[in-house]
């Protein structure tokens, strides 16, 4: 649906809905017969002005009953002049009803009603637009053949938009570069002729005809640091044909231009990268887009990062982008603190751990089963039995489940450390939130409360256990 400017479905609604006289004319034009509306709308005792005939004419109503809308039109043109935007709909609701006939007839008027100033590139894109969406590709193309009887040139502005309709069709990128090879000569391409190109060939995923088109862009525009889409499809697709050394060479000698791709060719190239443990092109990479591109990374691209970062044993760049997140609007959740608290037990760093889970407490950002288990084994073998305790009260507290292998861990440590106590009283948690004690830590329990001289402690674990 043409626009005279960007809104959103909900802002147009909204300026139909604020319009009594859009709504009236809706409101004939949703329950009368096509047929009749022209003498409904006479009969209505409203008339129209242009404004509110560009509204009913952009609506999803005249969109849904064409011969209703053309009627409207007809109905409107008696006491109101039509504007060019007024025209073009009306070619657009014909040609997306695929009524091609009629859609013509709506240019040939324009012509003769404006003198040919009405019809525009604009017009034109509607046309080509209408036309690849009803698979009439060749239609479209001829349309592109004509367009000077009208008045218009015909220049990279009007190749273009053939194109973008092209390539708006599933696996049609070669129709699009064949009129491209065809047109070439008479009408000199521009960054976007390329952009278009490159973007249709990235879709089809064809590295072999991205690059011919690449190679003669550079030929025929040379560089240019405004044309990001081009650069960021062209690699995109080299990257993701598994050409990932090939789209680094490339990368390196559009940076020796001033030129970068855009954040779509980083996002996949991080993911890549990252999936490989590749760390260093990894952070190069990053370093490129950020610092040099200026882009802002999204929330997949901060997790992947931190991750890297953490199982390289480089927990502190990864803590620096954790608190660098919300200074671009993007905000850690559960998943990466659990990423940045993995990486300190994997690498046995029990004070930062430890100190790391307070921070998470802080944030409301709870630790996985998974780590808790971890976490607790850790503290217990780095001598901090105190801290795998605050591991087991964070546990109870927010029951963390499943929960059955950080109470191993934790009575596994107190009874190495003596504590007959406290594995009485966490025994005693562990039976009221149900959390099933394995075979071998009860054994565990047995042997060390017999050993201490403790049997009846045990015996009363026991005897609750089997009570539940």
């Amino acid at each position: 649906m043409i626009t005279a400017e960007e809104k959103s479905p909900e802002r147009e609604e909204e300026e139909e809905e604020a319009n009594p006289r859009a709504e009236a004319f809706l409101e004939i034009i949703c329950r009368v017969p096509a047929g009749e509306v022209e003498a409904a709308l006479s009969a209505c005792g409203i008339g129209p002005t242009a404004e509110v005939e560009e509204l009913v004419l952009k609506s999803r109503e005249c969109y849904k009953r064409p011969k209703s809308a053309v009627r409207f039109f007809r109905w409107a043109g008696q006491s109101v002049s039509h504007t060019a935007y007024a025209w073009n709909l009306l070619v657009d609701i014909l040609g997306k009803a695929a009524m091609f006939e009629p859609m013509w007839d709506a240019i040939r008027s324009m012509k003769q009603e404006g003198g040919g100033g009405l019809v525009s590139v604009a017009t034109f894109a509607s046309v080509f637009a209408s036309y690849c969406a009803a698979g009439n590709i060749k239609d479209a193309i001829a349309a592109l053949d004509v367009m000077d009887r009208y008045g218009l040139k015909h220049d990279a502005v009007a190749l273009n938009s053939l194109l973008s309709a092209i390539c708006r069709v599933e696996g049609r990128a070669q129709d699009a570069q064949d009129v491209f090879e065809r047109t070439k000569a008479t009408i000199p391409p521009d960054g976007d002729t390329f952009a278009i190109l490159l973007e249709a060939w990235e879709k089809e995923g064809n590295a072999v005809r991205a690059k011919s088109v690449f190679g003669e862009m550079v030929v025929r525009i040379g560089w240019d640091a405004a044309n990001v889409s081009a650069y960021d499809s062209f690699l995109s697709t080299l990257v993701r044909g598994g050409l990932l050394d090939e789209a680094f060479k490339f990368l390196q000698v559009m940076r020796s231009k001033g030129c970068l791709p855009g954040i779509n060719f980083f996002s996949t190239a991080v993911d890549l990268v990252v999936r490989k443990g590749d760390y260093l092109n990894a952070v190069a990479i990053w370093h490129m887009m950020v610092s040099e591109a200026g882009l802002v990374p999204n929330f997949s691209m901060y997790s992947a990062m931190i991750g890297l970062h953490c199982n390289a044993g480089s927990i502190d760049d990864a803590l620096g982008l954790l608190d660098e997140m919300p200074l671009n609007g993007v905000f850690a959740n559960s998943v990466t603190y659990n990423t940045i608290l993995e990486g300190f037990i994997k690498h046995r760093k029990a004070r930062e751990a430890e100190s790391f889970l307070t921070e998470m407490s802080k944030n409301e950002q709870l630790p996985t089963a998974s780590n808790c288990a971890a976490a607790i084994s850790l503290f217990f073998k780095e001598f901090n039995p105190s801290a795998a305790i605050d591991v087991w009260r964070c546990i109870v507290e927010h029951n963390i489940t499943p929960a059955e292998d950080s109470a191993k861990e934790l009575i596994a440590g107190l009874l190495e450390f003596g504590r007959f106590t406290e594995v009485t009283k966490r025994a005693d948690e562990m039976i009221d939130m149900r959390v099933e004690l394995s075979r071998s830590t009860m054994e565990n329990m047995k042997r060390g409360f017999a050993k201490a001289g403790r049997h009846q402690s045990y015996d009363n674990i026991a005897r609750r256990l089997k009570r539940y």
